[in-house]
């Protein structure tokens, strides 16, 4: 806390600035745009204060910067999705899952969680599937493969059976299923039914997972720090 925190105070205070402002959907502007983005864009430089030689050295932590990078790109086309942009902020957030499961890595494998979570989004797809039309059939089902494969490897992480987890490890975890929360949200209100206070629960979940995940990347070097004072 003491470490990280102080580099985490403008994502908290541009997430204040979003939930003050509130600014209404049904008017579309770059400034909504901007500050949807300005948490996302704090956590870029979140992982920033952490240098550009830890960021080249450590993959699992570049890419992670990278599905932020695209995330932002995905919630600017988010702002205008009534005017036919939400495929765009779609395709932005499947790559921001792929960048995520890669940086979380194939080790260990651990096929009981990646079971749990094929059986949770098949239940998830199996659900909306009678909401969907159109290309939205196909393009929801890859998009929930991409999010469930992306929480497998997160919850493979965390290993809490062995004593093996540690905190990074748990905040990619609980960051993955927020993510997943914040998604399904999104796929229920607009496919299925009106979710009461979906923003307010889509934006918070949201931000909280982004936090978690960009959090999880800096595990590499406090595991340096801890040898070298070894």
């Amino acid at each position: 806390v003491k470490s990280e925190g102080p580099k985490l105070v403008p994502f908290f205070k541009a997430t204040c600035v979003y939930f003050v402002l509130w600014l209404p959907t049904s008017s579309p502007s770059w400034f909504s745009a901007l500050i949807k983005c300005l948490p996302i864009f704090c956590l870029w430089v979140f992982l920033l204060a952490h240098g550009i030689n830890f960021l080249v050295s450590h993959r699992s932590a570049s890419r992670i910067l990278a599905g932020l990078i695209f995330s932002a790109m995905g919630d600017a086309f988010l702002i205008w999705q009534e005017q036919g942009y939400f495929i765009h902020g779609l395709l932005m957030f499947a790559i921001t899952h792929i960048l995520y499961s890669s940086a979380f890595g194939m080790k260990p494998l651990d096929l009981k969680a990646g079971l749990l979570m094929g059986l949770v989004s098949s239940s998830c797809y199996a659900f909306l599937y009678s909401y969907l039309s159109g290309p939205f059939t196909y393009l929801v089902a890859v998009y929930i493969a991409l999010i469930g494969f992306m929480g497998w490897r997160a919850v493979a992480g965390m290993q809490l059976c062995n004593d093996l987890w540690t905190w990074t490890k748990l905040s990619a975890c609980i960051g993955a299923m927020l993510f997943m929360v914040s998604d399904l949200t999104v796929a229920l209100n607009k496919f299925c039914f009106p979710v009461p206070y979906s923003r307010f629960i889509i934006m918070a979940t949201y931000y909280a997972a982004q936090m978690l995940i960009a959090l999880s990347a800096v595990e590499t070097r406090n595991e340096e720090d801890f040898r070298k004072r070894s």
